[in-house]
């Protein structure tokens, strides 16, 4: 340390011990590039040999052909998770073959922007998971509409060189009713989707038609295309869902669901651990405590019902008592919401352990301040944004 209190003048122990550097570099399986660094990457590649998990996710740089080349030069790794960040229109197409002709495990790849489907069906046929929701900007919107065709025969090319694969988030992705059906047909060992009716490419008969050839799904979340004119949610998927006996998990966003639905989704008796129903339209408690109260059977664990504008205190403490099992809820945008359900929450929810209620109303934000801070020593987050309050304060 110097004179400043500066602690970067200090060696790490690992330089300082070679037998300590060994063993160190031998227990690392996972690491994250964020600023491009070439000098020391080969150092890095060197000493953690052992790498299972790469993350590029975040990765600065504008060589990301070069540092995938770089990395197959190390055969020896097992790396079996590749996150990249969003390419753009620039997909490393180079390094990434480069990549599967030296490194052969991965299982798992994750990837956003314009990227080539048939390069990935042919470099990687071992992969079980397979993240390419798509993050653009608006500008990009014309420029994806003109690859549509390209995407769903590069869709179909997937599902029939990914035979393992378990898991697929198509997000904002250009799909289209055949490209859907071709991968739910083909992908025997598929578990968990995540799409959305970009453009309105797909239609519920469509996305139907998908979900009745693979009756094996858990996890099935589903956007709609429009959030300012949000379609009606018709039988069609309903009934195609509820089939589903082993469905743990169902996110349905941005839809007009009605209560009659929701009755048909508890009578069918899912197994669900996780619900997300990201909807300001359509629904009352009615149909939403119908729904809780039959499913609670296996036991919530994680919970979105924001943007419920009907929910009020009586409504949270009364799920809340046959709720004990939850982990997570999001309660966010329920202007009608106070202090009172925060409290039975974490009475009535021991393992609870993340509670979001962002714009919520009057009165959260002054009761945190001054509670007992003890109650809430079981909640690991809760993120309060009680806009009305700050504003109190300000003024």
């Amino acid at each position: 340390m110097d004179e400043n209190n500066n602690r970067r003048n200090l060696s790490s122990l690992s330089t300082v011990s070679k037998r300590f550097l060994s063993i160190t570099g031998r227990l690392r399986f996972s690491l994250t590039l964020v600023n491009p660094t070439p000098p020391f990457l080969l150092s890095l590649f060197k000493r953690f040999t052992h790498l299972n998990f790469l993350d590029l996710s975040r990765y600065l740089g504008n060589n990301l052909d070069d540092l995938l080349c770089q990395i197959s030069d190390f055969p020896s790794f097992k790396i079996i998770s590749l996150k990249l960040p969003n390419v753009g229109n620039r997909f490393p197409a180079n390094g990434l073959r480069a990549f599967s002709q030296n490194i052969t495990t991965l299982t798992s790849f994750t990837c956003s922007g314009f990227v080539n489907l048939f390069l990935i069906a042919e470099c990687f046929p071992l992969l079980d998971d397979l993240d390419l929701r798509l993050k653009y900007p608006l500008n990009y919107i014309s420029m994806i509409e003109t690859r549509t065709r390209s995407y769903n025969n590069g869709v179909e090319a997937l599902s029939l060189s990914l035979h393992k694969l378990r898991k697929v988030n198509l997000s904002s992705f250009p799909i289209n009713n055949q490209s859907l059906f071709h991968l739910f047909s083909n992908c025997k060992l598929l578990q968990e989707v995540n799409i959305d009716g970009y453009k309105q490419l797909l239609t519920d008969a469509g996305i139907a038609s998908a979900l009745r050839e693979r009756p094996t799904l858990m996890s099935f979340s589903l956007s709609s295309y429009s959030i300012s004119r949000p379609p009606f949610m018709t039988s069609h998927i309903i009934d195609s869902l509820v089939s589903f006996k082993g469905l743990t998990c169902l996110g349905l966003y941005y839809f007009n669901i009605s209560d009659e639905l929701l009755y048909t989704i508890a009578r069918g008796g899912l197994p669900l651990i996780k619900l997300v129903l990201k909807n300001r339209w359509g629904y009352s408690y009615d149909g939403l405590f119908c729904l809780l109260s039959k499913c609670r059977r296996q036991g919530f664990r994680h919970l979105y019902i924001g943007l419920s504008k009907f929910l009020n205190d009586q409504h949270v403490i009364q799920l809340s008592s046959f709720l004990g099992d939850l982990m997570s809820i999001n309660l966010s945008n329920c202007d009608k919401l106070t202090e009172s359900s925060l409290f039975a929450l974490a009475r009535n929810c021991p393992l609870l352990g993340e509670i979001t209620m962002e714009h919520v109303g009057v009165g959260i934000f002054y009761y945190l301040l001054y509670s007992n801070i003890i109650m809430w020593e079981n909640i690991v987050t809760i993120i309060i944004l009680a806009i009305y309050q700050l504003w109190a304060l300000v003024d």
